[in-house]
């Protein structure tokens, strides 16, 4: 059995999917596409799904587990022959990982075949669900995606460019699409563009992914990003963009940059690695400390800490070494085998940090426990002082679009001041970066960013009528089996 780091455990906010399509005729799109969800795995690694379109149907394969586990007898790649394909790597949230819940989504319906990858969250989820439910639709997962689905079904349109652009309207949240027909790779983002979603160009064809770091892997060439609101067409006429959603503010979820996204993809013009560097940099100048070595809780931190020893002028170390080959996560039962998990997944470097002053970097601090730990692993492997800092302001309110934190009790900054926090997680000194800091080394307009966990603003309002709890976060949806 592996003892592994679940994701409410690691006191991390938590990514729901990375989505991949790719239409290039001639080409092994599944390998293509298995070779792609490779390099978004760190998106999601509760299950992951491949379909495959050749122009008649579309089938597809799909399982609980990482991207190698679900596909690690190789034939099965040799079973989705085709010139269009769809990949997809979930993170479960608030929905149960159960393997139906797995995507691609493949859907037969009376106009054909059709498969849907999504990255998000509707925020009027449930109530469209309960909706459609009223109306006779039968669900057989738990997830967003199949939301769509049924209202691409039920608006009677045979042209899906035409049944998404009267299905979207009535649905609310954050999200990035991809859906294939036998003939079409389609792609979107909502109107404030809060997941992204960007466009690469192969000798063959086009791809679509959460990230550029797949089509590095691919090696497909960036030519831009989908914009918010905004669907993409791909098929043997060529692309095809329209807007099928009114100007919105543009909002693009900010852990993008500080947390989720891999180091070597680029944003909104703007490499992730060097940003971090920048958010660093800031870091340090905002709280300076006297120390004898830097290092970063790996793997989205050891941007961050680069920066931070650049600025102090300080030794960047690895403090840990983090296990890379731990599978699928779960909740322990008890506190001592969840500080097991912890212990496997990040192990302290002791002859680097015994009897020196630790200036430790992380991304966030959420709950509160992994911090608690990664403390005091360092403090038995002799660290003098530990100096926590932490690339991203305090987390103080829930997000409602698709983050894995629902409740402001379950925030520590929400609780407790910055001191209070230092001496809760044991740290001799603890400095969170300043929200104008992190605009400023994100160098772009902040009103282009979704920053609602830091300063609790929302962009949906309490009056909009939506099946909403506290904060404008939707309840949790679990269905039961």
């Amino acid at each position: 059995m592996s003892i592994t780091l679940n994701h409410r455990l690691a006191d991390k906010m938590t990514e729901e999917c990375g989505v991949f399509g790719i239409y290039a005729p001639g080409s092994d799109v599944a390998r293509l596409t298995y070779y792609a969800l490779y390099a978004l795995q760190h998106r999601g690694q509760e299950s992951a799904g491949i379909a495959v379109a050749d122009g008649k149907t579309v089938r597809g394969d799909k399982g609980t587990g990482l991207v190698a586990e679900v596909f690690a007898d190789t034939d099965r790649l040799k079973r989705l022959p085709g010139h269009i394909a769809l990949g997809h790597v979930r993170h479960a949230g608030n929905c149960a990982n159960r393997a139906v819940n797995a995507q691609p989504l493949v859907i037969r319906y009376r106009h054909g075949s059709l498969a849907i990858a999504h990255n998000g969250n509707l925020i009027n989820g449930r109530h469209l669900r309960q909706q459609l439910e009223t109306e006779g639709s039968i669900f057989q997962t738990t997830t967003d995606s199949e939301i769509i689905a049924h209202l691409v079904a039920r608006s009677g349109e045979p042209e899906l460019t035409t049944a998404l652009k009267r299905s979207l309207p009535k649905v609310r949240g954050a999200y990035a699409f991809v859906l294939m027909t036998p003939e079409q790779l389609i792609g979107l983002r909502d109107p404030h563009g809060i997941r992204p979603l960007s466009l690469g160009k192969t000798p063959s064809g086009y791809v679509l992914a959460s990230e550029t770091c797949a089509f590095d892997t691919i090696g497909a060439e960036f030519v831009r990003d989908i914009e918010p609101g905004e669907m993409v067409t791909i098929d043997r006429n060529g692309l095809h963009f329209e807007k099928f959603a009114p100007a919105a503010p543009h909002a693009m979820c900010i852990f993008e940059f500080i947390y989720f996204a891999r180091a070597d993809s680029n944003l909104l013009g703007k490499n992730v690695h060097l940003v971090r560097k920048r958010l660093g940099r800031r870091l340090a100048a905002e709280h300076p400390v006297e120390a004898d070595l830097v290092a970063g809780v790996p793997d989205s931190s050891l941007s961050v800490a680069s920066g931070v020893a650049e600025q102090l002028g300080l030794p960047y170390e690895m403090g840990f070494n983090k296990n890379r080959y731990i599978g699928r996560t779960f909740i322990q039962p008890t506190p001592e085998l969840r500080t097991l998990g912890v212990q496997l997944k990040l192990n302290p470097v002791r002859q680097i940090v015994a009897g020196k002053r630790v200036v430790i970097v992380d991304d966030s601090i959420v709950r509160g426990t992994t911090s608690r730990h990664i403390v005091e692993m360092l403090r038995k492997a002799g660290a003098r002082e530990v100096h926590m800092r932490i690339s991203s302001p305090p987390v103080i309110a829930p997000c409602c679009y698709g983050l894995e934190i629902s409740s402001p009790t379950e925030l520590i900054a929400a609780r407790m001041s910055v001191d209070e926090i230092a001496a809760n997680i044991g740290a001799d000194s603890l400095g969170f970066l300043s929200e104008e800091g992190l605009l400023e080394a994100v160098d772009l307009p902040a009103e282009g960013f979704c920053q609602a966990c830091f300063n609790g603003c929302y962009l949906v309002k309490a009056d909009d009528q939506w099946d909403l709890d506290h904060n404008g976060c939707e309840k949790e949806r679990e269905v039961q089996s």
